[in-house]
């Protein structure tokens, strides 16, 4: 018996062999006295353990005989009061779909000593594995983890309005998953993966769609197996390492991408082949590039905005010394929050200078601006953009005390003139200045004129403004012989906004636009260009 005081390590060992084990979780296997392992453990696991060390099968494998819940947190409680140090070894991680409560709650009514020790969970682990991300910028936001073991518990209606699902437990029910998807409105093209013994030597895995998975496998013993169903399964043939496409033992059924409907490798990035010219702020571009391009496009860059201090700090600086007067912030761009709280800092005081004032911001990335800066907004307009702020604002304007920061000139002055309307006493002070860049490069030169352009993106008016400035200073040959800017573009390039007044900006100043993003965001706008692109024979 061991001298010191029994104790159970609940370890999580990762999905497969010890190169997935953590490093904490290697060390205690390492020095057990007792292992109380699961049916999927790895036999390399418990290699580890010293010769002397005590091993308790009690893993459930559907019809074979195994341990109860209830016996195996009493064989934990047992060995822990013997003063035994006990590794409860789990697959996965010990708190995804496990009995981890049961036992824990043993523990703690006997006095025993435990800890958790967490391990990579087949959910996450059984994707990456196999080249299929389970989050993509445009083709999956969000993804739920669930368990199909008692299928018609779950509420299929809203999972399946969910981007990517990760099924554990699944594979007796995949017949009946797939009813249930297809019922409440998943397309049958719809990429789905089964992933089977991911970690493991003996790991397979089967691609198909919902229409075509079910006969796929018909034949194929399945269990145990990590499901996963949405669009990011189609990324799989680009995302998977060469290596491991070329050297896989034979018993995996790798299935090619080739083999899915409108999946094959040239199209499965629906951007691919296509040339995008990003207009924003000088510097600023950069996450929509990113965004593009993880979806295949070929990005051009033309910074058609130089942002810069206002003409004068002295109305800013005014009102930051009496920020206790108001009792509301404003915040409408990135750019505003930046220069608001540079100015707030060089007065040297810091987010502790609004505690009584609440915040109110335009859109996400406003909202995470702010929230780098240790500050949670009190109010986002649900569909961000600044003039649903004014009829969604959660109190009545009346008498408020308004604080609004903003562009220099040429912003829009129907937020300032609603608030103003319903009562409000708004400070509008000039914390930033926005101009237009003072010459367009000649590679964008270059690439425009010689029609190599697929989309140009506007994700703001000012920068409608500011491109057609800019092209009409470079002498821009499309325009000639005629005086309506609508020739500024040539017919088959795609003009994509970002929102109805930057539409409106476009239709004024280049005669039309082709694409509007539905959520008022670049990841909004990306996904609206590959929603153009999507349409079969698209002709621009």
């Amino acid at each position: 018996m061991s001298h010191l005081p029994g104790k159970v390590f609940i370890v999580g060992a990762g999905p497969g062999s010890v190169q997935f084990l953590t490093l904490r979780g290697h060390q205690l296997l390492s020095q057990a006295e007792v292992v109380v392992f699961d049916a999927l453990i790895d036999d390399t696991l418990l290699h580890l353990i010293p010769a002397n060390c005590q091993t308790f099968n009690v893993g459930k494998r559907g019809g074979q005989p195994s341990l109860k819940q209830v016996e195996i947190d009493q064989l934990l409680v047992d060995l822990c009061l013997q003063g035994k140090q006990v590794i409860r070894l789990k697959s996965g991680d010990p708190f995804i779909f496990g009995r981890t409560t049961s036992e824990i709650q043993a523990l703690r009514n006997a006095g025993c000593a435990f800890e958790i020790v967490p391990g990579l969970s087949s959910t996450l682990a059984a994707p990456l594995l196999n080249g299929i991300p389970l989050t993509d910028p445009v083709l999956s936001r969000c993804f739920a983890i669930l368990t199909a073991h008692e299928p018609d518990a779950l509420d299929w209606e809203a999972l399946s309005r969910m981007d990517t699902l990760v099924i554990l437990m699944g594979t007796q029910h995949l017949s009946h998953i797939v009813e249930r998807l297809l019922h409440w409105g998943r397309s049958p093209q719809t990429p789905i993966a089964i992933l089977q013994w991911a970690g493991h030597t003996q790991h397979q895995s089967w691609l198909g769609t919902l229409e075509t998975i079910v006969q796929k496998t018909s034949r194929q013993s399945l269990s145990p197996a990590v499901i996963v169903v949405g669009a990011v399964v189609a990324l799989q043939p680009y995302l998977l390492s060469p290596a491991q496409t070329t050297s896989e033992p034979a018993h995996v059924s790798l299935i090619s991408a080739a083999t899915m409907p409108n999946l094959q490798p040239q199209n499965y990035l629906p951007l691919t082949q296509k040339t995008i010219l990003v207009t924003r702020a000088a510097g600023q571009s950069g996450q929509f590039t990113q965004l593009l391009e993880a979806q295949g496009a070929t990005v051009i860059e033309m910074p058609t905005l130089e942002i810069g201090p206002p003409s004068s700090w002295h109305m800013l600086d005014e009102a930051i010394a009496h920020l206790p007067d108001f009792d509301w912030l404003i915040l409408t761009s990135t750019n505003g929050v930046d220069y608001f709280f540079q100015r707030l800092i060089a007065q040297s005081k810091d987010a502790r200078a609004l505690a009584t004032l609440k915040i109110a911001v335009v859109g996400k990335k406003t909202a995470e601006s702010l929230r780098n800066r240790g500050l949670e907004p009190d109010f986002i307009p649900p569909n961000f953009v600044a003039d649903a702020l004014v009829e969604t604002f959660p109190s009545d304007p009346a008498g408020l005390k308004i604080l609004f920061p903003r562009v220099e000139t040429g912003g829009r002055e129907v937020l300032v003139q609603e608030f103003t309307a319903k009562g409000a006493l708004v400070t509008e002070v000039p914390a930033y200045q926005s101009g237009c860049a003072k010459a367009v490069s000649p590679e964008v030169l270059t690439a425009l004129r010689s029609g190599k352009i697929d989309v140009v993106t506007f994700a703001s008016s000012k920068t409608v403004q500011c491109f057609h400035q800019l092209l009409q200073a470079a002498g821009n040959p499309s325009m000639t012989g005629t005086s309506h800017s609508n020739k500024l573009l040539p017919d088959q390039c795609c003009i994509a906004s970002i929102g109805p007044q930057t539409s409106i900006t476009c239709q004024t100043l280049l005669g039309r636009v082709d694409v509007e993003a539905t959520e008022y965001t670049l990841e909004g706008l990306t996904e609206a260009i590959v929603g153009w692109f999507s349409v079969p024979d698209k002709s621009l």
